[in-house]
C-alpha cells in the first residue's frame, strides 16, 4: 500500500555538468516517485496542492448533495422532533406543503449549503491528509496490514475538525426547519439564535454533533474504501487499470450507497438528538435520549437510509469525478507490499 520506491533527482555539479542521483521515499499506494507528476495529473500526490484539490472535491460534493435534499431532511427532522404531528415520511411532506406550500420544503437551505461546504471541505481535505500522515507514521507494512484502522483513524480525525466549521450552521438549519414562526432566512435566525443564547446557541450541539458525525464518517469512509477494494476483487471483472473512468465512477457510485446505509444506521440515534437538542432549550443530550425513549431515537430511521445511501453514494460520485475532471491522482485499491509478501513466503 505504502512502497518506498526509487527516484531519480537530477542535480548540478561544480563544474556545471550534470548528473543523476536517487533515495527512496514512501509513496501511499503508488509505485512512482513522490515529486513526479504523472501523464495526466495535475499535481503531486501528498503534496499541499493535491489536499487543497481534495477539499474543493469535498465542498462540490457535500455541498451539492446536501442541500438537493434538502426536502427530505426538513421531514426527516420534524419527524424526530414532532412524532404526532409529522407522522411519517409522506404524511410529513404533505402537512408541510398544506401549511408553508412548496416552498416551505426548501427551508433551510441556505445553512445547509454554507454548513456542508466548509464541512466537506474539512472533511475530505483532512481526510486525505491524516491518510498519508498516518500510514508514514506506522510503516508501510502496518499501513496495509492495518488498513481498515489507518482509514476509521483518519476519518475521525477529519470529522473532529468538520464538525467544528459545520455546527453553527447545522444549528441554524435545525432552529430555521423545526421551530415554528422562528426565522424563515439564515439572516433572521443567526441574530435571533445569538440574542437568546449568545454563541452557546451555535454550539451547544457540538458533542453530539461530533456523537453522530464522526461514527458515521468512519464508516463512511471506512466501509467505502474496503467496500471498493472487494468490488474490484470479486465483482468487477477486469482489472481497475483497464476500467475505464465511467466503470470507475459506477463502482464508486456502488460502494458509496453500500457505505451509505450502514452510516445512517451508525449515526441515527445521535442525529435524533441533534435535532431535538437544537429545538428545545435547556436540555442536555442525556436529557434528550431519556426524554424521546430508546423507541424514539429510532424514529424516522427509514426516511434516513434512504436520504443517507442516495447522499452518500452521490457524494462519492461527485468526488471521484471532480478528481478525474481535475486530474487529481487517484491511487488504485491497495495491494501488499512485496517486503511483505517475501516475509510471508518465508515463513
Amino acid at each position: 500500500m505504502y512502497s518506498p520506491v526509487r527516484s531519480i533527482y537530477r542535480t548540478t555539479e561544480s563544474n556545471g555538468s550534470l548528473k543523476y542521483e536517487d533515495c527512496q521515499q514512501l509513496v501511499p499506494g503508488r509505485k512512482i516517485a513522490a515529486a513526479a507528476i504523472q501523464h495526466g495529473e495535475s499535481c503531486e500526490y501528498g503534496s499541499t496542492k493535491y489536499f487543497l484539490l481534495c477539499s474543493l472535491g469535498g465542498v462540490l460534493s457535500c455541498g451539492i448533495t446536501h442541500t438537493m435534499v434538502v426536502p427530505l431532511d426538513l421531514v426527516k427532522t420534524r419527524l424526530q422532533v414532532n412524532a404526532a404531528k409529522y407522522k411519517n415520511l409522506f404524511n410529513g411532506f404533505r402537512v408541510t406543503v398544506q401549511e408553508e406550500g412548496y416552498r416551505g420544503l426548501a427551508k433551510g437551505w441556505a445553512p445547509t449549503f454554507i454548513g456542508y461546504s466548509m464541512q466537506g471541505a474539512c472533511k475530505f481535505g483532512f481526510y486525505e491528509y491524516f491518510k498519508v500522515l498516518y500510514a508514514q507514521l506506522i510503516g508501510e507494512e502496518n499501513a496495509y496490514l492495518w488498513r481498515t484502522g489507518l482509514y476509521l483513524a483518519a476519518s475521525a480525525s477529519a470529522e473532529f475538525i468538520a464538525d467544528i466549521a459545520l455546527s453553527p450552521m447545522e444549528a441554524s438549519r435545525v432552529k430555521i426547519q423545526t421551530t415554528p414562526g422562528f426565522a424563515n432566512t439564515l439572516r433572521e435566525a443567526i441574530p435571533k439564535m445569538h440574542c437568546e443564547e449568545g454563541m452557546n446557541a451555535f454550539f451547544k450541539s457540538l458533542v453530539p454533533l461530533w456523537g453522530r458525525q464522526i461514527p458515521y464518517t468512519m464508516m463512511k469512509f471506512a466501509c467505502f474504501e474496503r467496500t471498493v477494494e472487494l468490488l474490484y476483487k470479486h465483482v468487477v471483472p477486469k482489472p481497475r487499470a483497464e476500467c475505464t473512468k465511467g466503470e470507475q465512477l459506477i463502482v464508486t457510485f456502488a460502494a458509496g450507497y453500500i457505505a451509505g446505509v450502514f452510516c445512517a444506521v451508525v449515526s441515527h440515534p445521535a442525529d435524533t438528538i441533534v435535532s431535538k437538542l437544537n429545538q428545545e432549550k435547556g436540555l442536555s443530550a442525556l436529557d434528550v435520549a431519556k426524554k424521546v425513549g430508546f423507541i424514539g431515537l429510532w424514529k424516522g430511521l427509514g426516511t434516513r437510509i434512504i436520504m443517507i445511501g442516495t447522499l452518500t453514494a452521490a457524494q462519492w460520485f461527485i468526488y471521484d469525478f471532480v478528481k478525474v475532471s481535475l486530474g487529481i491522482p487517484r491511487p488504485p485499491p491497495p495491494e501488499m507490499p512485496e517486503s511483505l509478501k517475501k516475509k510471508m513466503a518465508s515463513n
